[in-house]
């Protein structure tokens, strides 16, 4: 199963990439324009693998290919490293050349019911009525445009729709999780309860309350886990999240008596451990959730929607339940634009980061780490004032730069 997000340049790789699969005698299937949490219920209904052509909330100029194993999830850290080892093997360092020799005269199979049965199932989800709810999104013009408004009509909203005219060259500018102005904005205007934010392939959600404020990932984990322990489905009473996530949703969880189980950044990590945990909930302060017992991934849209059915079930405002589930600490992150492997750059900053640390005690955290996806080292410092974490994070910053900046 394939699928794709709005870029310009989706379309021809996905023929490329089905061209090539066909060639080694894999049968195909196009969902065409799909969020990625889509192709993954596909794949986890059928039984099936899956490819999503998508950089994410990255600009329409990047772009590259998720993978997920057959039942749609995502493929472990030891089966990347040997399908990228492969790749280089074949393809060295002149990819445009290799890519060129791949025909991409070939007919691809559609598929136009599996993802209305994603779509299904997210409305499925929603387990009250939410109709009484004024609800702005924002689709990033990005795989949501269409089926995130097409959900919440099926839920009786008359949702008012954000950047949903995807052109192939706007996809995440100035809108979407990354850029939630406009929506902000939105909200405010129109007085709605809420808005929902989603990125260009739909698989993270950030929200905004009724006053305009942002509501990022670690807040909306904060107040799914409170709603789920309070239900008892909450297995084991754990909540599964990143290092990046912020001191105060740990400090916040271990008053409630839910167990924080700490994985490195990315969801895959996070899927992981909550199979090994046989958790229930886990995500990102970027705003990638898993609610595992209904998704094998994160899934933007189905977040949107079991928070909409949290508000219906209290009955008070976002920003409420958003300033009760959790005090959140001071923090700073810093990009810093590097040359060379970023992980080696991490490694040669031990020293000051242990500074660092013991500076701050504890009563707050230091965190560098390469990006996954961009030529950046990730400064994040926490602290309990935020000139603390700004003069700190400031100093690392130039050690960044002075050890290998671009």
């Amino acid at each position: 199963m394939v699928g794709r997000d709005t870029r310009d340049s989706g379309a021809r790789i996905e023929r490329a990439l089905v061209a090539g699969l066909s060639a080694a005698g894999v049968d195909v299937v196009s969902l065409g324009v799909a969020p990625t949490p889509a192709v993954a219920w596909v794949g986890a209904q059928r039984g099936l693998p899956g490819a999503v052509i998508s950089a994410s909330h990255n600009a329409w100029t990047d772009n590259g290919i998720k993978f997920f194993a057959a039942g749609g999830r995502k493929l472990a850290d030891a089966v990347e490293s040997r399908l990228q080892a492969e790749l280089d093997a074949v393809l060295g360092d002149d990819v445009e050349s290799a890519a060129s020799t791949v025909g991409t005269d070939v007919d691809v199979l559609g598929d136009e019911t599996a993802v209305a049965g994603w779509c299904d199932a997210v409305v499925a989800s929603c387990p009250v009525d939410v109709s009484a709810l004024r609800v702005v999104i924002d689709c990033a013009n990005g795989a949501s445009s269409t089926v995130a408004p097409a959900i919440l009509r099926s839920l009786g909203l008359d949702p008012v729709v954000l950047h949903a005219s995807p052109d192939g060259r706007n996809i995440n500018a100035a809108c979407g999780s990354t850029h939630p102005d406009d929506l902000r904005r939105a909200v405010v205007e129109v007085g709605a309860d809420v808005g929902l934010a989603f990125d260009g392939d739909a698989d993270r959600l950030l929200a905004v309350d009724e006053t305009g404020e942002l509501v990022d990932g670690d807040q909306l984990l904060a107040m799914f886990a409170a709603d789920l322990r309070a239900r008892g489905v909450l297995r084991g009473d754990r909540l599964v999240v990143t290092v990046m996530s912020n001191l105060g949703l740990r400090l916040r969880m271990d008053r409630l008596g839910i167990t924080v189980i700490e994985t490195p950044v990315g969801d895959r990590h996070v899927l992981e451990a909550l199979d090994r945990v046989d958790g229930a909930l886990g995500g990102e302060q970027s705003g990638h959730i898993v609610f595992a017992d209904l998704a094998t991934t994160g899934d933007g849209v189905l977040s949107g929607v079991q928070l909409l059915a949290l508000l219906a079930r209290a009955g008070r405002p976002l920003s409420r339940l958003a300033a009760e589930s959790m005090d959140r600490l001071p923090q700073v992150l810093v990009n810093v634009p590097v040359v060379g492997r970023g992980a080696d750059i991490v490694a040669a900053l031990a020293a000051p980061v242990a500074a660092a640390e013991a500076e701050l005690g504890g009563a707050g955290r230091v965190l560098l780490r390469p990006s996954g996806t961009e030529p950046l080292v990730r400064v994040m410092v926490e602290a309990t004032s935020m000139v603390t974490a700004e003069a700190v994070a400031a100093r690392l910053a130039a050690e960044v730069e002075r050890v290998g900046g671009a």
